[in-house]
């Protein structure tokens, strides 16, 4: 277990593997643990870098509020505390590939390729004006003694409900096996405490601002020339959604790809897909 200070805040951080570096950022809420299924696949290619960002996981409350700039600066500094100065492919799952993409925007030099998984898409974002509001209801049920009671138990109501229901025969194939379960003991360790409910109640009330943020950068800061990148989608039988993924990967320039069998989170019901998706890219790190 590792954790390195950026912006004076410790952030939990694993690394594992070996070969050119990959970055993974899981979704709202996440932790590192949730990139498991994920591991045995790419890590005998891929030195895999796995963090949790402030108030998640096992890092440090967050001392400002997100931004797109912050958190591609923050997977920057990562980095660059790892020692890993050459381009890196960043994989971003829902919230992440704003981040993700925030990052090849502005660290162009830095970035080899992107992979988002299932990504968040605002078309027209609503930001908050004022994190307020959630920064009283997270002291609330904190006070309330919410995290210790409830906190697992909702994390694990959270991931059924956002992964794909086993057991349905695909064409020519039986089911596919799920996912090992996350050892209960992190579960407890990590969604017990008052700082993941905050720093979750946090980020989501800064999605809006966010999402603004990019569609900013999307304008100003062009990606890469040749920047190979990946939108791996979750349809999941959602016409709309499916349509709002395609339409990001055109928007990007991106390659398109659909998970079948999968809920929103990937890298647990499709750990292949996710892998595959990584091993595809034609990434530029040759030099690396």
């Amino acid at each position: 277990m590792t954790f390195v200070r950026i912006g004076g805040v410790p952030h939990h951080v694993v690394t594992e593997g070996s070969g050119p570096v990959c970055v993974l950022s899981a979704g709202l809420g996440m932790s590192w643990f949730d990139w498991d299924p994920v591991v045995p696949h790419l890590a005998p290619y891929r030195t895999l870098v796995r963090f949790d960002r402030p108030g998640h996981g096992l890092s440090a409350p967050a001392a400002v509020p997100p931004t797109a700039a912050g958190e591609a600066d923050r997977i920057a500094a990562l980095l660059d505390a790892l020692g890993h100065r050459g381009p890196a492919v960043v994989v971003g799952h829902s919230i992440a590939g704003f981040h993700a993409e925030a990052f090849a925007r502005l660290h162009p030099d830095r970035t080899a390729g992107l992979v988002l998984v299932d990504s968040s898409v605002e078309e027209d974002p609503r930001p908050s004006r004022t994190t307020a509001p959630a920064r009283v209801l997270g002291a609330v049920l904190c006070a309330a003694g919410l995290p210790a009671a409830l906190g697992p138990a909702v994390r694990d109501l959270a991931v059924r409900a956002a992964t794909v229901r086993r057991g349905t025969p695909r064409p020519g194939a039986g089911p596919r096996p799920g996912p090992a379960p996350t050892d209960p003991a992190l579960v407890r360790r990590v969604y017990r405490t008052s700082r993941v409910l905050r720093g979750t109640l946090l980020e989501n009330a800064r999605y809006g601002a966010v999402a603004a943020e990019l569609l900013a950068l999307r304008e100003e800061r062009p990606l890469p020339p040749g920047l190979p990148v990946t939108v791996l989608a979750a349809p999941d039988g959602s016409a709309r959604w499916e349509r709002r993924q395609r339409a990001l990967a055109r928007r990007l320039g991106a390659r398109y790809e659909a998970a079948g069998s999968s809920g929103h989170l990937v890298m647990r019901d499709r750990p292949d897909a996710v892998a595959r998706a990584v091993l595809d890219l034609r990434i530029r790190q040759e030099d690396a």
